[in-house]
């Protein structure tokens, strides 16, 4: 049987073991507890020791890092950009220029690095005010805010490098755009593209949108808003002049353009690029394309994408349960209620598939909590209505302390 090797630690890599696992033997690096528990062969080897027909790296750093271009030096097939198509991710500074070099339709924004300037801009600026640091900041990066003085205090914070260090000395400072938000990921082969089912992304910790920014409460897909025609638009105005620029850098870019847009009044406009899979997008995507997955991103890092579609079918919500005190302080080592020993409901439900992002086994041999977002609950079925239901039935079944979890993912939408 062929084999497949996930790199990553998080329900993100967990969602994609389980989808490759339908037609591939998968290994995870390095994976985690529940990964294991669900019978995933996690190792701590670097990537670059393994051997497999596919490789696919999750996280942003690996991609920054350049582990991808070291993995096809080796003669791999990789799902994954190099460093040069990754800076798209790694420096949202580079991402402007690149897409105003390209033509692609934004938000107006500025660049800084002196704090004074960056406030003369905020004062030039009508609210909301978005700030974003320029480095990687595992999606928590971003504070959009309607108060003047908030956005001051946020420059301030990332320019004097206490917010995310080094990653923060750079800010952009962009117009707020109105509008419903749309995460579109597209797997490109360096030369020809494939959208795959739009989702809608619930980024704020509390329920209405409320609360801090995260790396993500929960998400739905498809969007039934952005039908064909809305998706086929953002291919043709935003996802092919990306390309041009890419191929006129000579940029070999095989792996996922993630895409998240904002479609206003005036059109679809780019938000920012992510380089990978999205987190907890593809936790609600995979499940909608059953066993053709490892096929499909087999042709991504062959660069033989040409003729291929990518049928999906049916509806997932994926509800995040999360840490107490996420994001700011999330607390780890609570003890989580409702799991059996493969990590996966004690009370099995149709239609229900348990993600592991931040979770450990204790010295009793009890899941508990490790990271911010612990588990990604997702249920699938013939209707958005029933996929909720399914996810939020089974969420319920699974406790811990101080457990955060919003209850409005989809609900406008059922």
């Amino acid at each position: 049987m062929r084999r497949a090797v996930v790199v990553g630690s998080g329900a993100r890599e967990h969602a994609l073991a389980w989808g490759l696992a339908k037609s591939a033997d998968v290994v995870v690096t390095p994976g985690n507890a529940g990964i294991a528990a669900h019978g995933f062969t996690c190792v701590e080897t670097p990537a670059t020791e393994l051997e497999a027909d596919l490789f696919v790296i999750g996280p942003e750093q690996p991609l920054v890092e350049g582990l991808a271009d070291r993995l096809r030096a080796q003669g791999k097939t990789v799902v994954g950009p190099g460093a040069d198509g990754a800076h798209l991710e790694g420096s949202k500074a580079f991402m402007k220029e690149f897409l105003a070099a390209a033509g692609v339709p934004t938000a107006a924004f500025g660049t800084f690095r002196a704090e004074s300037d960056a406030i003369a801009f905020l004062r030039s600026m009508s609210p909301p005010y978005v700030v974003k640091t320029d480095g990687l900041a595992a999606g928590k990066g971003v504070l959009v805010t309607d108060d003047f003085e908030q956005a001051c205090a946020d420059v301030r914070d990332k320019l004097s490098g206490s917010a995310f260090g080094s990653a923060g000395t750079t800010v952009i400072i962009e117009e707020g755009l109105d509008g419903e938000e749309c995460s579109l990921l597209v797997l490109c082969d360096g030369t020809d593209v494939v959208a795959l089912v739009p989702a809608q992304d619930f980024k704020r910790v509390g329920d209405g949108d409320r609360g801090a920014n995260t790396g993500g409460m929960g998400a739905y897909a498809p969007m039934e808003s952005m039908g064909a025609d809305e998706v086929h638009e953002v291919m043709e105005s935003i996802v092919a002049p990306t390309l041009r620029e890419l191929r006129a850098r000579e940029i070999d870019f095989r792996g996922v353009l993630y895409a998240g847009v904002m479609l206003t009044s005036d059109g679809p406009k780019l938000l920012e690029y992510n380089v990978r899979f999205g987190d907890p997008e593809t936790e609600v995507i995979v499940p909608l394309y059953g066993a053709g997955l490892f096929e499909l991103l087999v042709r991504v890092g062959e660069g033989t994408l040409a003729g291929a579609s990518a049928p999906a079918s049916g509806y997932a919500v994926t509800v995040v349960l999360a840490a107490h005190g996420y994001p700011e302080s999330p607390r780890t080592g609570d003890v989580i209620r409702g799991l059996g020993v493969d990590g996966q409901l004690v009370e099995p439900r149709e239609g229900v598939i348990v993600f592991h992002a931040g979770t450990t086994r204790n010295d009793d041999g009890e899941f508990a909590t490790a990271g911010g977002r612990v588990l990604a609950v997702t249920g699938e079925a013939s209707s958005m209505a029933e996929a909720r239901h399914r996810a939020y039935e089974a969420a319920s079944l699974v406790t811990f302390e101080g457990k955060v979890m919003r209850t409005d993912i989809a609900l406008a939408v059922v």
